[in-house]
């Protein structure tokens, strides 16, 4: 996420919102985002989504990893911030189904849906780094 320059801006039980702002190196070669770029963003809003629902700890607690996910792109991504907003749809102890929505927002702050994405998560405990 340091390389796309994705922040956290809001996380709640069950919702994720994360943004990245436009950059030259994260475009396509048309000089839109790039549809890597908005996948990550989802699938971490997803991620951070589920994750705030598990326990803290213990076997199955802690962390996600995406098992699956599904990623929809529906017009050109243009504009000044990429804005992910992940939630999730129906939590599990092993799995849980999430979606995120990916809006672009142009300069005069309105944003326009660009990509959605449906995910599934499964909790996993966290490893020794």
């Amino acid at each position: 996420m340091a390389t796309l320059g994705g922040r956290l801006v809001a996380l709640e039980a069950g919702a994720c919102t994360i943004e990245a702002d436009f950059s030259p190196g994260l475009t396509q070669h048309h000089g839109l985002f790039h549809a890597g770029v908005l996948t990550t963003l989802a699938d971490n809003a997803c991620g951070f989504a589920a994750m705030s629902l598990l326990p803290p700890q213990g076997p199955g607690g802690g962390e996600v990893l995406s098992v699956e996910f599904k990623c929809s792109f529906l017009r050109p991504a243009r504009g000044a911030t990429a804005v992910a907003r992940g939630q999730v749809l129906k939590p599990g102890r092993t799995l849980s189904f999430c979606r995120a929505d990916v809006f672009v927002r142009n300069a005069g702050g309105s944003d326009t849906l660009v990509a959605t994405m449906l995910a599934t998560m499964m909790a996993v405990s966290p490893e020794r780094r």
